[in-house]
């Protein structure tokens, strides 16, 4: 058994089947319980009115997919526009270097150039002590 409240029930009162609210009760800064209320009509539940918690809900997908979907064939992605060697984005227009012209990352042509493989960065230099010598 779980100890989850349930976040919806049938209401006594309205006869209607409604989200549950929950509102803290405080003597002072104590917080001494919680309200229990309709959110369709506001009544307020009784400790002995609320219902047990909820039968967990089947698992609709179960392990049946498959472990990576595959949206492009092959090299199908490489060739768009935003892998292209010619694309030049900034903050207002996205642009296309050898057709002067504004397309999209999505798009796609017959004269793509590949973009080269962006050298591997270097890790930062230990920072040179100037106060004291070593």
């Amino acid at each position: 058994m779980s100890d989850t409240k349930p976040a919806e029930a049938a209401c006594p009162a309205c006869g209607r089947v409604s989200l549950l609210l929950r509102r803290p009760q405080y003597e002072g800064f104590t917080k001494v319980g919680e309200e229990t209320t309709c959110a369709a009509c506001g009544h307020v539940f009784a400790a002995a009115e609320l219902p047990a918690a909820a039968a967990p809900k089947p698992d609709l997908f179960g392990d049946d997919r498959p472990a990576k979907i595959e949206i492009f064939q092959g090299g199908e992605a490489g060739t768009l526009c935003g892998h292209c060697l010619n694309y030049t984005i900034n903050p207002f227009r996205q642009w296309c270097a050898r057709h002067r012209r504004e397309v999209e990352a999505t798009d796609s042509c017959a004269d793509f150039a590949p973009r080269p493989p962006e050298p591997p960065v270097p890790p930062p230099e230990k920072p040179k002590n100037i106060l004291f010598a070593e």
